[in-house]
């Protein structure tokens, strides 16, 4: 079942395949290529198939989260303070909020490493359509229900193979052979 669920999140991930693929690439590349490295058209191509892939928008609520937590952590241990430490932690949350900017750079040079600018054009004109958007919106289902359909043709197959095989074998040894359970489908495992 675990399987089954890592499968599952895999495949709800359609919009995010392509992040995926560059962050992976990435990590062929022995060296950390530097902005200068890619014209500006390049760099504004890249940041243009981000924000239509909505690349890096679940990072957005990390520093809330982040601050949210911290304030519990600190309240916790310093109840008579709650007031200052809310304030103190909202401030500084403040001023971390422009950092956000840095990852849209890494996003940026991420993709721009391993796309060119025409192909991210190409995504991000994709991205834009109605189709693009539609995908989007409806990958995660799409990806479930298509993960769903394909754990109950495996059984389907399995349990068949097993039965043709028992079936065979009995007809070629003339005496009954048992078929033993359909075995599990067959998952990826993957984090």
């Amino acid at each position: 079942m675990r399987e089954f669920k890592t499968i599952m999140n895999l495949a709800s991930r359609v919009r995010r395949a392509a992040a995926l693929l560059a962050a992976v690439s990435v990590l062929a590349f022995a060296g950390v290529a530097s902005a200068q490295e890619f014209t500006d058209s390049h760099l504004k191509a890249a940041r243009a198939a981000i924000t239509a892939l909505n690349a890096t928008g679940e990072f957005d609520e990390f520093l809330p989260s982040a601050a949210a937590q911290l304030k519990v952590q600190l309240i916790q241990k310093n109840p008579d303070l709650s007031q200052l430490i809310s304030q103190t932690v909202d401030e500084k949350t403040l001023e971390l909020v422009g950092r956000r900017g840095d990852l849209e750079r890494e996003a940026a040079l991420i993709y721009a490493r391993v796309f060119n600018e025409q192909q991210l054009n190409e995504i991000t004109a994709f991205y834009n359509t109605e189709t693009g958007k539609k995908l989007m919106a409806d990958g995660d289902i799409v990806g479930r229900q298509t993960v769903d359909a394909a754990v109950i043709w495996q059984r389907g197959i399995a349990r068949d193979l097993a039965e043709m095989v028992g079936k065979h074998l009995s007809e070629v040894t003339k005496k009954p052979i048992a078929s033993p359970d359909a075995p599990a489908p067959v998952t990826q495992s993957g984090g």
